[in-house]
């Protein structure tokens, strides 16, 4: 074997640098750990700051927007023979909403006005009457003086024997037919002062009898006015549709709804556990389901006096064996601050109520009492957790 066929060095065999390279491994970066670190101690440092610093804010999908409701029943019955206001349209205090037929109605009103004019007519009467019995009663007087100068003249000349018995007893019966009319005629005199209301110179429209028929024909008039039946409050009408010309109604049924637009509230049925700080008073914002980007502000106008349930038809019987303890729900009355450009709210429509009461959670006791053995803000972890 010649020298061309011997086996090249190792060196030669080996690849070129260019082919082959060699990767040093990288040293790690401590950035990356500590970052891994951190992420966890911030998350908990912030969820630490939203947990002792919220809780001001109590909130409730449970309310509903409330306005008043007024149903209209007519005082007086008849036919109706015109209806104002159609579906849903809005009214104004005072306008018409329905008019029944008044044509019995004015007739009363007739009959009462001539009631009125005899009970003024019998009064007259009546004090003609007085100044009559007076005149008998000055008549029997007079009559009453005669009788006894001429029974005593009778008696005067029965004793010088100058007339019989006969003539003096004549004389006697006539003295006390006179005292008798005067008797009389002073009872016909307290009979017609008690007819005038014991006041002869009573005013005639003073008189019971005329103050009796003058109620009576305001009774009619009333009973007239009645019908026309106007709206009691601003308004939207609902339920008209029923109402028809020549339709009868009484006074023992709701012909139409009201909804008083200037009325609204909101009724939030809050937690009971949600009114530890609340109080009369304290800013509210509601949105409305129907209006989701309008916020609408309000106040706490007033907290209920006791739990839905405690005033339901039929309240729950604790006393059992089986009693299961439920979160009760306390209804709270939102008032609204609404202006003209607010959007309009119908009854019924869903809302959500968030109250802010002011009152932060707080750092807990154990956390505090931690902190402050280690001498770690001791003065700052005992203030209360109340908000400005």
């Amino acid at each position: 074997m010649n020298a061309s066929s011997e086996q090249k060095p190792a060196e030669e065999l080996s690849p070129s640098d260019s082919d082959v390279t060699i990767v040093k491994p990288k040293p790690r970066r401590a950035g990356r750990f500590i970052l891994m670190a951190s992420v966890p101690v911030i998350l908990a440092v912030a969820g630490s700051y939203f947990y002792v610093t919220g809780g001001r804010v109590v909130s409730t999908e449970d309310s509903y927007v409330d306005q008043d409701v007024v149903k209209i029943v007519p005082e007086v019955s008849g036919k109706i023979v015109s209806v104002g206001p159609g579906e849903n349209d809005a009214v104004t205090k005072g306008s018409l909403l329905f008019a029944i037929d008044d044509s019995v109605y004015v007739n009363a009103v007739d009959q009462a006005n001539a009631a009125v004019a005899s009970a003024r007519l019998d009064v007259e009467k009546l004090k003609s009457a007085y100044l009559k019995t007076e005149a008998e009663l000055e008549t029997a007087g007079e009559a009453l003086t005669i009788a006894r100068v001429r029974q005593q003249r009778q008696q005067n000349l029965l004793k010088q024997g100058a007339v019989s018995q006969t003539a003096l007893d004549e004389a006697d019966l006539t003295l006390k037919n006179a005292e008798g009319a005067v008797v009389s005629a002073k009872q016909d005199v307290a009979s017609a002062k008690a007819a005038l209301g014991g006041n002869p110179d009573i005013a005639t429209d003073s008189h019971p009898e005329v103050m009796a028929a003058l109620a009576k024909l305001a009774a009619a008039k009333l009973d007239l006015a009645r019908t026309k039946v106007v709206a009691p409050s601003n308004g939207i009408v609902t339920q008209t549709t029923s109402l028809q010309d020549g339709q009868y109604v009484s006074t023992s049924s709701s012909v139409l709804t009201i909804v008083t637009t200037g009325s609204t509230v909101i009724e939030a049925n809050f937690k009971e556990t949600d009114l530890t700080h609340m109080k009369a008073g304290q800013p509210v914002e509601v949105r409305v389901d129907a209006y989701p980007d309008v916020t609408i502000k309000g106040t706490v106008e007033s907290i209920g006096a006791g739990t839905g349930s405690a005033f339901s038809l039929i309240p729950a019987q604790n006393a059992s064996g089986n009693w299961v303890k439920v979160v009760q729900r306390v209804p709270v009355r939102i008032a609204l601050d609404l202006t003209p450009k607010s959007p309009d709210l119908r009854v019924g429509m869903s809302a959500l109520v968030e109250v802010d009461t002011g009152h932060a959670r707080g750092m807990p006791d154990f956390m505090k009492n931690s902190l402050a053995a280690i001498g770690f803000g001791a003065p700052a972890l005992a203030a209360d957790g109340d908000a400005d």
